[in-house]
């Protein structure tokens, strides 16, 4: 008996610079969905091209699940902390100001 695949939680980074989360078994595979097929979701499809900044692996779908709920549920400042581009993106904005 083969165990089950793992599934993976990604974070998208789309042209406007906003961020897309979501669950798959086959990252490669939905990264180029979102790219350039019509089953990328549908706010990804309006602001490409997307690009991955992070992917962490989960056993099960719903331990993929809970943590997608969890990141979704932070804050701009704390998810780009997370996929590790906030400090990088806070100095930035503080050349441009």
């Amino acid at each position: 008996m083969t165990s089950p695949s793992p599934w993976f939680l990604y974070v998208l980074e789309c042209a406007d610079q906003s961020l897309y989360t979501g669950i798959t078994t086959d990252v490669e595979r939905r990264v180029e969905e979102h790219n350039s097929s019509p089953k990328g979701a549908k706010y990804t499809r309006a602001r490409r091209p997307v690009r991955l900044v992070y992917v962490a692996e989960y056993p099960n779908r719903s331990e993929a699940t809970k943590e997608e709920r969890a990141f979704k549920r932070l804050r701009r400042r704390e998810k780009l902390k997370r996929v590790g581009k906030g400090e990088e993106e806070s100095e930035q904005q503080s050349n441009n100001a």
